[in-house]
């Protein structure tokens, strides 16, 4: 009997693979509220209270113009379960924070401080650091003074301004992540 091959393929949805890009733009007539989209849908966000800026600076308030990277899911696993995602993905702990300060040589780096130990701890009584996106502004290299903790993180309910982030709900974060990769482009401005 001769010998044949059964070769089977399986098709993937484009919604099993990462997106190539994201889009976030200023909304018309509110510099402090923007639009991230994705793959045909559209959500509302809330941008920083200096609106997008192409010359980012710390405590500005400017949410930086340019096109970023995704480097990590930062998740509260004490109060969510583990959201799907193509992202390198950590839990959030007590001690974990974020250095600001220009003069640190841990500017724009995360931090372990002790207890008593003043910082931005990642690990807030409210829920807008729940899920952080850290992305690659000022990473490499870092300057000082050019901005620093530039996430995608949840917002509050009446989306009131950041400190220079893109705050979106809970709904739409879940949504974002299960698509997002380390190859995504995420472009502001």
């Amino acid at each position: 009997m001769g010998r044949f091959k059964i070769s089977i393929t399986y098709e993937t949805s484009p919604r099993d693979r990462p997106l190539s890009a994201i889009t976030v733009h200023a909304a018309a007539g509110d510099i402090r509220r923007g639009w991230l989209t994705a793959d045909g849908w559209t959500v509302p966000v809330a941008l920083g209270r200096g609106g997008i800026k192409a010359n980012k600076r710390e405590g500005d308030g400017g949410t930086p113009r340019g096109t970023f990277y995704p480097l990590r899911l930062w998740w509260r696993a004490d109060r969510h379960i583990r959201p799907k995602t193509f992202l390198p993905i950590r839990t959030i702990r007590r001690e974990d924070a974020w250095c600001e300060d220009p003069a640190d040589r841990h500017y724009n780096q995360p931090v372990r401080l002790r207890d008593g130990e003043g910082g931005d701890r990642l690990t807030r009584e409210d829920h807008l650091y729940d899920f952080i996106v850290e992305i690659d502004h000022n990473a490499a290299p870092r300057i000082a003074g050019r901005g620093s903790a530039v996430f995608l993180h949840l917002a509050r309910t009446d989306f009131s301004p950041t400190a220079g982030c893109v705050s979106m709900t809970r709904s739409a974060m879940l949504r974002l992540l299960r698509r997002m990769g380390p190859q995504t482009r995420i472009i502001i401005g």
